[in-house]
């Protein structure tokens, strides 16, 4: 009789044990390795070889503005070219007379006017979400081995169950991007920074949403910024489309001047 509370007590201490190494947290590089996994996993729903060998996209839509997470009324239509290198083309006019053109560290507008430098705060917008896309996460974040991977679990995005990853660069800058769980497809992407004028910690977002398939690749028809937590735009579709034929001065803004009708 006197074994039975001995058998118990051993019981105890295996579940014990059991239960404490259920929870016990992956190791550094195991969790390295999962993050990895689940951002390989994205990139396989992208497209894989196929969409990283992308020469170019074409998206075709409109665009709302927001202030402090209200319409302001502002609704655009735009024509926009993109090349995975963060060449960037958009026209907002059906007479494609009003162009934006962002090569390099240069922006520009051109017009019937002529051509003009875009603002500063336009232009460091564009690069700093240039550099903390998706394909920029893919193609050089995760191509780094300074680049940290962190896999944080799952958490939800707008009502999807989604696989969040952490990526951290060797300037200790980051992208966090949610992948939903089932598709493996992006859901989000955020990334923090500091504002130039006041040092304050901003915070941007997007949210990715109604995928269609276009030339076999899945392309967000909806797309919502973020900034700070309050809308600043939303971008719907009308037509995209890949690897589409672009004249060799596309991204040439003198060339493009040239061609603005007076």
């Amino acid at each position: 009789m006197k074994k039975l509370p001995i058998l118990l007590l051993v019981l105890v201490i295996c579940v014990a044990s059991g239960v404490a190494s259920a929870q016990a947290p992956q190791s550094p590089n195991a969790n390295s390795q999962t993050a990895r996994a689940k951002l390989e996993a994205m990139v396989a729903a992208l497209g894989g070889q196929r969409w990283l060998s992308l020469q170019n996209s074409y998206t075709e839509g409109r665009v709302s503005g927001f202030y402090h997470g209200k319409p302001t009324g502002a609704i655009q239509n735009f024509y926009e070219w993109r090349t995975p290198s963060g060449q960037e083309r958009v026209e907002f006019s059906k007479k494609h007379d009003d162009i934006e053109i962002f090569t390099g560290n240069y922006c520009w507008e051109a017009t019937y006017r002529g051509k003009r430098a875009l603002p500063k705060d336009i232009c460091e917008d564009f690069h700093r979400r240039r550099d903390h896309s998706v394909d920029a996460a893919v193609r050089v974040w995760m191509n780094d081995p300074k680049t940290m991977l962190i896999d944080d679990g799952q958490s939800l995005s707008e009502r999807h169950l989604t696989d969040q990853v952490t990526l951290i660069n060797a300037e200790n800058d980051s992208i966090t991007i949610q992948m939903d769980a089932q598709t493996h497809l992006p859901r989000s992407l955020t990334f923090t920074y500091r504002d130039p004028e006041f040092q304050d910690k901003d915070t941007d977002r997007e949210e990715y949403d109604n995928y269609h398939i276009v030339d076999g690749f899945p392309a967000p028809y909806s797309v919502t910024r973020f900034k700070n937590g309050d809308i600043v735009s939303q971008r719907y579709l009308f037509r995209a489309a890949y690897n589409v034929q672009l004249p060799p001065d596309t991204f040439d803004i003198d060339a493009t001047v040239a061609k603005v009708k007076k």
